[in-house]
C-alpha cells in the first residue's frame, strides 16, 4: 500500500484508494453529496493545508526568495502538534492502505502538496511514484 499526491479533481488512479482534501476551501460550485464523485475527495481535511495567510503568501509568490518565505512558513504550521500527528497518522497509514493526499494547484512544484510530499517522506511514509 501506498500514499499518492494528486491534483484534487483529476481523474482517480486504480487503487488510489481514499482520497483526502488537504485544501482550506472545498470546490466552488459542486455540491457536498458531489465531491468524491468528481473526483475531488472523500475527506475535507484542511488541517493540513496551509493557513489563509500562508496560503495568500504561496499564491502571490513571484521570486524564489517570495517562495521560501512560504516554505518556511508552511513547514513551521506543520511542525505544530495537532498537524504533526496528522502527518504522522498518515505515513504509518500509508504501510496498511491505499490513500492520496492532495490540493487543487496545477502545478506541484509551486503548491503546499510538494512540501506534503517532503513531509510525509522524512516521517518513512511509503510514497507512490
Amino acid at each position: 500500500m501506498s500514499i499518492r499526491i494528486v491534483r484534487l479533481g483529476t481523474p482517480r488512479s486504480p487503487g488510489e484508494g481514499l482520497r483526502v482534501g488537504t485544501v482550506r476551501r472545498p470546490p466552488r460550485g459542486v455540491p457536498k453529496s458531489e465531491f468524491a464523485s468528481q473526483d475531488w475527495y472523500d475527506v475535507w481535511y484542511p488541517n493540513l493545508a496551509p493557513s489563509t495567510e500562508t496560503m495568500k503568501l504561496g499564491q502571490a509568490a513571484q521570486t524564489p526568495a517570495e517562495w521560501n518565505v512560504f516554505m518556511c512558513k508552511y513547514k513551521a504550521e506543520m511542525a505544530e502538534a495537532d498537524a504533526s500527528r496528522s502527518l504522522d497518522l498518515l505515513a504509518a497509514l500509508s504501510h496498511q492502505t491505499a490513500l492520496a493526499v492532495g490540493c487543487y494547484c496545477e502545478d506541484e512544484s509551486r503548491c503546499h502538496r510538494s512540501l506534503l510530499r517532503g513531509l510525509l517522506a522524512e516521517r518513512g511514509a511509503d510514497i507512490a511514484a
